[in-house]
């Protein structure tokens, strides 16, 4: 899918014609570069590789260095591929905001915040082992069973307990555009997206 490279700015709200106030997340959206351009020919199928937000040289490595010089622009921190575009861009192009001028609803993927080691009541929603009398002790969060007696003698594989919780790709799909901002690079979306304020995120057409 077409898109572009974005950085979450943070959340606000506007006004729409009817008077409603409508929360919307606020998108840093390129200018992206195009780093490489992938065909049918040379890689067995067609694609962009476009570039975003600025990288010191000396944190860069000798390889992707060359791989930026290539295309004539600066180090930059994060690479992604997209593809069909309604245009030919070429390298060393920059693909801007303006491609969601007549879009109404965006595909974002974010990396969402990282929880740390949670239990089964925050990580899945269970409801505890319940009722705090009949000699039950320190058992309101517990998640209770994990199986059966001798038979089947093991744990049935995706049992839901206790784990590392967050910090996993989430895509929110058909999120509403509410507004471009060609002259700041900004893209405003109603509702919220995954992922702190400065992470980045994908936005597909």
């Amino acid at each position: 899918m077409p898109g572009l490279i974005g950085k979450k700015i943070g959340m606000t709200s506007v006004y729409s014609a009817e008077g409603k106030c409508i929360p919307c997340t606020v998108i840093e959206a390129g200018p992206c570069v195009v780093t490489q351009v992938k065909t049918l020919e040379s890689d067995g199928y067609a694609a962009l590789q476009l570039a975003f937000d600025e990288k010191k040289e000396k944190r860069t490595t000798k390889a992707l260095d060359g791989h930026f010089k290539k295309a004539n622009t600066t180090p930059k921190k994060k690479l992604v591929e997209f593809s069909d575009f309604d245009k030919e861009y070429a390298l060393g192009e920059a693909v801007t905001v303006d491609i969601f001028e007549d879009t109404v609803y965006v595909d974002v993927a974010g990396v969402s915040k990282g929880k740390g080691f949670q239990g089964v009541v925050k990580r899945h929603g269970f409801g505890g082992v319940g009722g705090a009398t009949h000699g039950q002790h320190n058992r309101l969060r517990a998640p209770g069973s994990i199986g059966a007696a001798s038979y089947p003698a093991r744990v049935f594989k995706g049992m839901r307990m206790a784990g590392r919780t967050g910090g996993d790709t989430v895509k929110v799909q058909n999120l509403q555009v509410l507004k471009v901002i060609p002259e700041n690079n900004l893209l405003l979306v109603k509702g919220s997206l995954p992922g702190s304020k400065g992470s980045y995120v994908i936005i597909e057409k």
